[in-house]
């Protein structure tokens, strides 16, 4: 469960209020975790890169692939919510204070991932299978997040699908999907994405450590503990900073992109905040807010930085 998002609960299991009050949990959740992260940035940042290496923007196969990550989120998010309740997450320490979860939330997720895999199928078809593959990839990571036969979040490695999925093979699934082609310096600025929704993935965790080990979800703060956690996410949040310095350096990334790093103050906001509340997930909660706009800020900074420097030189070429 998510602290920093955690909505009021319908307070009936026999009526319509809680389906449609879990439903529009869901959804607000979708809200919340798209535009921030979810989808939209790593998914913009890949598109970046695309028009920055042809120079043309594919206007179709761009909002298709917008709405089928759209559909995959919504899928993500009912699954994890339906699949927690049944094992018990968000009912450990108050289990009469939350109905049971209707199956109408699972199959709003099974609707989601199905249009997600039609919108990947004419994708494919349009851009060339390597699609379905970065399709695919995200599908297992998305699908058995949190749902049988794999859990992978109840395993240890919850944390690094996400890093995977909404990292690496998002950004390079869109410059794939709008550019036909993958770079190095796409995947090293995948990185910046990857490591930061890591890091979100670990903090979110902390304040439900006693919940998670108790119904057996053996996740990277239940296997090292809430102190080792947070310097796992300040250690994760700070390597995805830092990427972009280096590769201004290096020369991968536009000076331009340094502007990311204006996320910093939030970063240590975070990590002041957790150095004295782990312990107290009510008052941990600023920590977990920190670090998400320093997401919000660092990706969509970077992301706006690429885009910007693409479009001037595209114009400087053609003469305009």
């Amino acid at each position: 469960m998510d602290r920093a998002l955690n909505l009021p609960h319908a307070r009936t299991a026999r009526t319509a209020s809680p389906v449609l009050g879990r439903l529009i949990r869901v959804f607000s959740l979708v809200r919340y975790r798209f535009f921030l992260y979810a989808g939209l940035l790593p998914y913009l940042l890949g598109a970046a890169f695309a028009y920055r290496a042809t120079g043309h923007f594919a206007a179709a196969l761009f909002w298709s692939g917008l709405l089928g990550i759209i559909l995959a989120v919504i899928g993500v998010e009912a699954f994890n919510e339906y699949f927690d309740d049944r094992m018990g997450t968000d009912r450990v320490f108050n289990p009469q204070d939350i109905p049971p979860m209707s199956d109408l939330v699972l199959w709003t997720g099974v609707a989601g991932f199905a249009g997600a895999f039609g919108f990947g199928i004419y994708l494919a078809l349009h851009a060339g299978w390597p699609v379905l593959v970065f399709a695919a990839l995200g599908g297992m990571a998305a699908v058995f997040y949190v749902a049988p036969p794999i859990r992978w979040a109840y395993r240890g490695l919850g944390e690094t699908m996400i890093a995977l999925s909404y990292g690496p093979w998002m950004v390079l699934g869109s410059l794939y999907l709008l550019a036909h082609r993958l770079t190095g310096t796409a995947f090293a600025a995948s990185l910046v994405p990857g490591l930061l929704i890591m890091a979100l993935a670990v903090v979110n965790a902390i304040p439900d450590f006693h919940q998670d080990r108790l119904v057996g979800k053996r996740n990277l703060v239940v296997r090292l503990g809430r102190r080792r956690g947070v310097f796992l996410y300040l250690g994760l949040a700070s390597t995805g900073l830092l990427i972009v310095p280096l590769g201004v350096v290096l020369g991968w990334f536009p000076p331009a992109s340094l502007a990311a790093l204006l996320a910093l103050p939030w970063l240590v906001a975070s990590a002041r905040a957790a150095r004295t509340t782990y312990n107290t997930p009510r008052l941990f909660i600023p920590a977990i807010r920190a670090i998400v706009t320093c997401y919000a800020v660092a990706v969509g900074l970077f992301t706006l930085a690429i885009a910007l420097t693409a479009i001037v030189q595209v114009f400087m070429g053609s003469g305009l």
